[in-house]
């Protein structure tokens, strides 16, 4: 009789590749950039949580770049807890702080302002990106 833990790593999913994951990153950063910045004739608001989207969506790939065999679902807590605590943080005032969040790095790091639709975008894009994610790794029939 086979011995059932034997079989057991291979039944362990391991995950995506690091270079995969690198490239998926730099798209989503490569769109967020360009929905921010390259006049697309979209409306301010489609522009605006679209790139809240995108860059929830940045967070989870970030946090799977350093976990690449951590389950999908553990990624997408952390990523949301991430998202959150950035987020708050900008309720946080201080001279420096409030300098560096006016420049361009600043913004698209920390943003400037607090809102909880922001938190709503995040989550949509760490769901998005999860769900990718997850299909991803389920193994080729």
């Amino acid at each position: 009789m086979p011995d059932p833990l034997a079989q057991a790593p291979a039944m362990v999913d391991a995950g995506q590749s690091r270079p995969a994951l690198i490239l998926s990153v730099a798209a989503v950063i490569a769109a967020g950039i360009a929905v921010r910045f390259v006049p697309l004739g979209l409306p301010a608001g489609v522009v605006k949580y679209a790139g809240s989207t995108l860059w929830g969506a940045m967070v989870y790939g970030l946090v799977a770049c350093i976990r690449p065999a951590m389950p999908v679902h553990r990624l997408a807590l952390i990523a949301l807890g991430v998202s959150a605590a950035v987020e708050f943080f900008r309720l946080v005032q201080t001279p420096w702080l409030d300098a560096f969040r006016l420049t361009l790095a600043g913004q698209l790091l920390l943003g400037r302002v607090f809102s909880l639709w922001n938190l709503l975008a995040y989550a949509v894009g760490i769901a998005v990106a999860a769900a990718l994610d997850a299909v991803s790794r389920r193994p080729a029939r």
